[in-house]
Parts: C-alpha cells; sequence; structure tokens
C-alpha cells in the first residue's frame, strides 16, 4: 500500500495547498487521490447527494499536478489531514529543490461520492460558457444561500437550500443535456479555476458533464 507521493517541486506544494485550502471552505471533508503515469488527479467535492432520495447533483472539483513517484495508488483522506502535512512539509522546504515527498494520511472507508467515478475518456466538446455569466451566477446564489439559511440552522435545512440553490439550471447552452447546475459555478469560482474574462469550455460524456479551464476542471453528474 502507498505511503506517499512525490511531487516534482515546490511550486507544485505550494498550488496543492492553495487548491485544497479552498476546497475545505467550500466542503469540509475528504479528498480522493488517484496518481498514475506520472500524473496525480485531485477530487473535491463541492455539491454531493445526502442519501438516495436527494436529487443534488454530484459536483467535483479536480486539479492534476505532475509526480514524480511511479507506482500507481487510489485514496480517499481528509482534506485537513492532508492540509496538515503540506503545511508541515512547506516549513521545511523552504529552500529545497527538486521533487518533495508527501505522507499520506490514514485514508477513509465509506464515502459516497468518492465512489463515482467520473470518465477518463470519450469526452466530447459541447461549447463555452463565458465566466463572467459563472461569476454572476456564483454571487446570485451565495447571496441567496445567505438569505436563506439563519445562523445556527441544522446541517439537513443548510444542504436542504444549497442542493435546491445549486442545482438549478444555469441559462446558458440550453441545447445541451444535461443541464449545466448553478453548482457547477460555484465550484469553478470558489476553488479559483475561473475568472470573469475567462472563456470556459464545455464538455459531455454520457450523464457527465465538465467545465475546463487552464486552472483546473469541474466535474458534474446530474
Amino acid at each position: 500500500m502507498v505511503q506517499s507521493f512525490t511531487l516534482i517541486d515546490a511550486a507544485s506544494l505550494g498550488d496543492l495547498k492553495v487548491y485544497l485550502g479552498r476546497a475545505a471552505r467550500v466542503e469540509p471533508g475528504s479528498a480522493r487521490l488517484l496518481g498514475s503515469l506520472g500524473v496525480l488527479a485531485v477530487y473535491t467535492p463541492t455539491l454531493t447527494p445526502k442519501g438516495l432520495l436527494d436529487r443534488a447533483p454530484t459536483v467535483l472539483g479536480l486539479r492534476t499536478f505532475a509526480l514524480n513517484s511511479p507506482e500507481p495508488f487510489d485514496t480517499v483522506v481528509p482534506i485537513r489531514s492532508l492540509l496538515d502535512r503540506l503545511a508541515q512539509l512547506s516549513v521545511m522546504s523552504n529552500a529545497a529543490e527538486g521533487p518533495l515527498e508527501v505522507p499520506l494520511p490514514p485514508g477513509e472507508q465509506g464515502v459516497a461520492w468518492a465512489g463515482i467515478s467520473p470518465p477518463r475518456g470519450g469526452w466530447e466538446a459541447a461549447g463555452a460558457v463565458e465566466g463572467a455569466v459563472l461569476d454572476e451566477a456564483t454571487r446570485a446564489g451565495v447571496a441567496e444561500v445567505a438569505a436563506a439559511v439563519p445562523d445556527n440552522t441544522g446541517e439537513q435545512l443548510v444542504h436542504k437550500v444549497r442542493s435546491e440553490v445549486w442545482g438549478r439550471d444555469l441559462d446558458v447552452l440550453p441545447e445541451l443535456e444535461p443541464r449545466i447546475p448553478a453548482g457547477a459555478a460555484f465550484s469553478a469560482v470558489s476553488l479559483g479555476f475561473v475568472r470573469p474574462d475567462d472563456a470556459v469550455s464545455v464538455y459531455r460524456s454520457g450523464s457527465w458533464l465538465r467545465l475546463t479551464t487552464r486552472r483546473g476542471h469541474v466535474l458534474v453528474r446530474r
């Protein structure tokens, strides 16, 4: 069983810290790490269904990083625990050059969303969306959630409100099926993948959609 992975340099370590820090603010839970063929794919949840009757879409963030370790692995770990290890490593590697070995925290079992694997291939171009549209949808949704959720609200009600707001279709690419939910915009903006002046490419593979910029990807299954 793989106990660590090796990033190619300190810049990659910093990028991973920033990404996971943003992901933890959106949904403090777990990350799925998949290492293969010199690439680390890091999936983080933005919105996922809670139970079989929940109609919320699955919305995941994805960033990839170059690896210097060849052994493949696939594990789910707590984001906060991995961030703690990255922080410790950053202190020790300020003056370091070259590859950096990152110890993995203990894995988690039974994380439902991590058992849903997005396609690795078969993606077809389906159009493009302006970053400004995603930014505006995110601002409107955040304001609506904040107004609808009072302080000290239970987790179940918070999830219900978030699911309703972020599960709505965006008014873009009306011919596209499945439609892009507002949660995809929220994920792209909150994870730092998109800026208002960006053009965001949209791809489709079966029941999945992918929004892609040069900074990262958002994967959606309705």
